[in-house]
């Protein structure tokens, strides 16, 4: 009984010194939301990335290429918050479970404030901060709009910071031109884009492609038999892009 009460004890202990350390980077967390904040607002930010040169409006996008993005980025979108804890969940539990960082949970929104308030460090401190102006931007903006604003922010590679940049550089076209195939490839470099652009590697960007095509039989965006229909051209498709690289180089 003894044994069990020191044990009893230990655990709390440890418990409480966790709570106390998470406690901590909360705090840092939200003051470098509030920080941010104050040194642009969201409006102004908003503003901010809309008078960009290339900026593409959503109603100038393919929808398969937004299907792409919801589904293998975040498949709950239009369904959480800003924050979708039961992927943070499961993110934690994957994490433990490997041993490693492979999960992060993030949302659309949270990568959206990521990319254009905070750094892309592995920070707790910033993964808090970047909640905390999450579930802000969910106050200040639709779907549409946020869904918007992280297609032209996102990194695509080669200097491509737009979506309408990536499609003139990869493909010569606009995104609004962009095929089926050629949409969900590019859709896929953003979660690595120094890999999983076609410049790089065709081999590790046709990867990432069926990982994208996958993502979307599963969450319903796309039948089997469709995926085969995207793919039925890919040995011309490699080999278009192969030429305009060429070109490039």
């Amino acid at each position: 009984m003894k044994v069990f009460k020191t044990i009893l004890k230990i655990l709390i202990f440890i418990v409480l010194l966790i709570a106390v350390f998470i406690s901590l980077y909360i705090i840092q967390g939200y003051s470098m939301y509030k920080t941010a904040l104050e040194e642009m607002p969201i409006d102004e930010k908003i503003e901010e990335i809309i008078s960009k040169e290339h900026y593409v409006l959503l109603d100038d996008i393919p929808k398969i290429y937004k299907d792409a993005v919801i589904a293998c980025e975040d498949h709950r979108f239009y369904k959480h918050n800003g924050v979708d804890y039961t992927s943070i969940i499961r993110a934690i539990l994957n994490n433990i479970s490997s041993g490693a960082m492979k999960e992060g949970g993030s949302t659309i929104t949270q990568q959206l404030c990521k990319n254009i308030y905070f750094t892309q460090d592995r920070k707790l401190e910033r993964k808090f901060a970047e909640i905390f102006m999450a579930v802000e931007f969910e106050k200040n903006c639709s779907k549409d709009k946020i869904l918007e604003l992280y297609i032209n922010t996102c990194f695509y590679g080669n200097g491509c910071y737009t979506l309408k940049e990536a499609a003139n550089l990869y493909y010569k076209k606009e995104p609004i031109e962009l095929n089926d195939y050629e949409a969900t490839l590019i859709a896929g470099i953003p979660n690595a884009p120094s890999l999983y652009n076609p410049y790089y590697s065709m081999k590790l960007a046709k990867e990432r492609h069926r990982q994208v095509l996958y993502s979307m039989v599963k969450f319903g965006y796309l039948t089997n038999d469709e995926v085969d229909n995207i793919l039925k051209n890919e040995e011309d498709e490699e080999q278009y892009l192969e030429s305009l690289r060429v070109k490039k180089g």
